[in-house]
């Protein structure tokens, strides 16, 4: 079913929020040429610009800023109308949009995909993959609904469940003679080459921030901004990555992990939910699935 409001006011709404027709028709999934045309023709009929160009996208005009509270106002009256109607018979009914991290997708994409089909055979699960600031950047676009993101230790926000916290592991190539260890201080990870995601990156800042209190610094070799990228360059020798999680037994025939200590460091893994859309019956389901789905694949 489709919600009330004319859609180019959709549009209006979300170029407003991201500043930009270009990462607008990226959301949207929908051709510049596209939404430039709706949103001239919302001027044409408002009969002033509600719009203003500049070298970094497009800011609201006066008009524009009068009408965009009312506007987005009345999108989530006609969505919240919407999932009421279609729940009416009280069947979670309608599209979820959820993003999964690459560690976790071999893990919890089919399991949750079959289970969502079986319980909620009228809900649309869509599955996206994507790094965590992918991820939390397409959660505040309103590009998804629900989203597994990584935190720092413990800077989850309050609204945001934790599904599991993992200790962060050394990668070194399966042949080099620390292969042989089970633990790893961070005192002797400052003393390698390493292999980290560019700034700005959480977990880089943080590690940054550890050798500064040892009056110490990293010893960069690469930069590479996936988890996949930093294994590839750790098995052909380029260096030593600091990672989450468990390798899979492909991985674990080139790869092998080692955990630090002195300190232990973690990350969590949390569910985000978006801001942009009402908290419909179906998106409700799905994320009650994911928690109570979620935790036990991660941990086994």
């Amino acid at each position: 079913m489709q919600t009330i409001l004319d859609p180019k006011w959709h549009l209006f709404a979300k170029v407003a929020e991201l500043g930009s027709l270009s990462r607008a028709s990226a959301a949207l999934d929908m051709p510049p040429s596209v939404v430039s045309r709706h949103i001239a023709q919302l001027e044409e009929e408002s009969g002033s610009r509600l719009f203003r160009r500049t070298g970094r996208g497009v800011v609201l005009t006066e008009l524009g800023e009068r009408i965009y509270p009312r506007i987005r106002a009345m999108i989530l009256a006609s969505e919240q109308l919407a999932d009421d109607i279609r729940s009416s018979r009280g069947v979670p009914m309608g599209e979820v949009r959820l993003g999964l991290l690459p560690s976790t997708v071999a893990i919890l994409a089919g399991p949750l995909f079959a289970e969502a089909k079986q319980r909620f055979p009228e809900v649309q699960l869509h599955i996206t993959e994507g790094s965590s600031a992918q991820l939390e950047e397409w959660l505040k676009e309103g590009r998804l609904d629900l989203s597994l993101l990584l935190r720092e230790e413990d800077t989850a926000h309050p609204d945001e469940p934790v599904l599991t916290t993992l200790p962060l592991s050394l990668i070194v190539p399966a042949a080099h003679p620390l292969a042989s260890r089970q633990t790893i201080s961070f005192n002797e990870v400052l003393a390698l080459a390493l292999v980290l995601p560019s700034n700005p990156h959480p977990m880089r800042s943080r590690l940054e921030g550890l050798a500064r209190q040892r009056d110490a610094s990293l010893q960069m070799a690469a930069e590479a901004d996936s988890i996949h990228l930093q294994h590839e360059i750790v098995a052909h020798g380029g260096g030593f990555a600091i990672t989450a999680g468990q390798l899979s037994a492909p991985q674990r025939e080139r790869l092998a992990t080692l955990h630090i200590v002195d300190p232990v460091l973690s990350r969590s893994v949390v569910l985000g939910t978006t801001l942009h859309r009402p908290s419909t019956h179906a998106l409700r389901e799905v994320s009650r699935l994911i928690l109570e789905v979620a935790p036990a694949l991660l941990n086994s």
